[in-house]
């Protein structure tokens, strides 16, 4: 599996001694806030996720990377890319995405790991265009999607939970790497 370093970040295939600091980050309800119901998932719900995103890199040759501090070794949350079959209106498109620990929010992280993750897309992967979803009002998503240079495409309605959501995009081959 590829390897990406960055100068405060390296992301990386999931190791087993991954799953509990995984579920600590799935535990805080100020990360879970945006993502699905905004319900905290434990131990279990939180290796079916790895599982699954170690089966989209088998799949797909991409996947979500784990996301580790080069200085202590520490896992951070996960960045990477992914075809998200929960949001039937963005498929067939390939997303960039993103989930860091509360206690390392305000610090680039989310956007270093996201910038790398869309240089992998175009120079290793090839990829013509990528997305991004967040949820209307997380206005911290959508700080780090217009770092990255992507542009608001359209709002939709989440089909499960009926929230908002914009969808941005990207032409890889206008982004600066």
């Amino acid at each position: 599996m590829t390897e990406i370093r960055t100068p405060r970040l390296l992301l990386r295939g999931w190791h087993d001694d991954d799953l509990v600091p995984m579920a600590d980050i799935h535990a805080d309800l100020r990360v879970m806030r945006w993502i699905g119901d905004g319900s905290v998932r434990g131990l279990e719900r939180t290796a079916e996720d790895i599982g699954r995103w170690e089966q989209e890199w088998d799949e797909e040759g991409f996947g979500l990377f784990a996301v580790e501090l080069l200085a202590s070794g520490e896992l951070i949350g996960f960045a990477g890319l992914s075809v998200s079959e929960a949001l039937p209106g963005v498929l067939p498109e390939v997303a960039v995405g993103w989930r860091i620990g509360s206690q390392f929010w305000g610090q680039g992280y989310a956007s270093e790991a996201a910038h790398a993750t869309l240089e992998f897309a175009l120079q290793d992967r090839g990829l013509d265009r990528v997305v991004s979803v967040s949820r209307v009002g997380d206005s911290a998503s959508e700080n780090v999607i217009r770092k990255l240079g992507m542009v608001p495409e359209r709002e939709m309605a989440h089909p499960v939970y009926g929230y908002p959501l914009r969808v941005h995009g990207i032409d890889l081959t206008e982004f600066q790497a």
